[in-house]
């Protein structure tokens, strides 16, 4: 069966889905993204994601073409017509579509909305079994609080990290972690507190990372909102991930260096265990 996908209004395989070529988000860059779990066939703390999309197209003064509850009705549509049991549900939204190519915004044109979505390995065999991770230079713009779709920096930096046979990357700015390539950074220091990035501009406020602090702190685990550097990192007890589709991943390596016995740590375990409950109980 092909994949249905959604376009401006309209369910349709995935090979008929297209955009005209004068859409801003082709030619600009100009629009914004978000990236929905499904797990056992519902939507995964999807509430925080509608969230900061609203929050991301405010900031660049886009509107969006629907209700947030429209979106997640459609997204719901989408999981069901394509059977999606694990996976996720891509969704982007940009400025649409003008009658020429021109820097400014321009007027009376409808956004443009799409989605799509793929099967994903999120909970089954292999899902929390560690990734090595490389660090590069932070490249970025200066505001990757915004989910932009304006990912070059990351691309490259991922396939730096294919190259590498990592799982991700690490991109580092002043001497400090600032996070993955898709994916917010955690340590847990040897007196078991847990390290994390405190959000601004420099860093987009993962939604996983914001469920994993708020579960930690509701068991009385100690959390610091703190920049750190890959020397402490290596040296930390234990090193994870979160993003929405990797939930709580263990890093077992970075730049090559062992990072405690090479295995996710019991806390990561814990806490990916937490956090597959919690997405349980707010799917939709």
């Amino acid at each position: 069966m092909d994949r249905i996908a959604y376009v401006n209004g309209s369910f349709m395989p995935i090979a008929d889905a297209k955009v005209s070529i004068l859409d801003r988000g082709f030619l600009f860059a100009d629009g914004i993204y978000e990236v929905a779990a499904v797990l056992e066939g519902k939507l995964i703390d999807n509430a925080s994601h509608l969230a900061r999309l609203q929050r991301s197209v405010g900031e660049i003064s886009l509107k969006l073409p629907e209700t947030t509850e429209r979106i997640q009705e459609i997204q719901k549509e989408l999981v069901a017509r394509n059977n999606l049991v694990e996976g996720l549900v891509y969704l982007e939204v940009t400025r649409g579509a003008d009658k020429d190519r021109d820097f400014a915004f321009p007027k009376g044109v409808k956004p443009t909305l799409v989605m799509f979505t793929s099967v994903k390995n999120l909970n089954g065999p292999g899902a929390g079994a560690g990734v090595d991770v490389i660090t590069v230079p932070d490249i970025r713009w200066p505001r990757r609080d915004i989910k932009s779709v304006a990912l070059l920096a990351q691309v490259l930096a991922k396939q730096a990290a294919a190259e590498a046979g990592a799982g991700e990357v690490w991109m580092i700015e002043d001497g400090m972690v600032t996070e993955g390539g898709s994916s917010s950074a955690f340590i847990l220091t040897h007196d078991d507190v847990l390290v994390t990035r405190h959000n601004s501009p420099a860093i987009l406020p993962g939604c996983t990372r914001k469920a994993v602090v708020a579960l930690a702190e509701e068991r009385q685990l100690r959390v610091e909102e703190r920049p750190f550097t890959v020397a402490e990192a290596v040296a930390a007890k234990e090193v994870f991930i979160t993003s929405a589709t990797a939930f709580v991943q263990g890093v077992v390596s970075i730049d090559g260096k062992t990072v405690g016995d090479g295995k996710p740590g019991s806390m990561t375990g814990r806490l990916r265990n937490i956090y597959i409950e919690f997405a349980r109980a707010s799917a939709v």
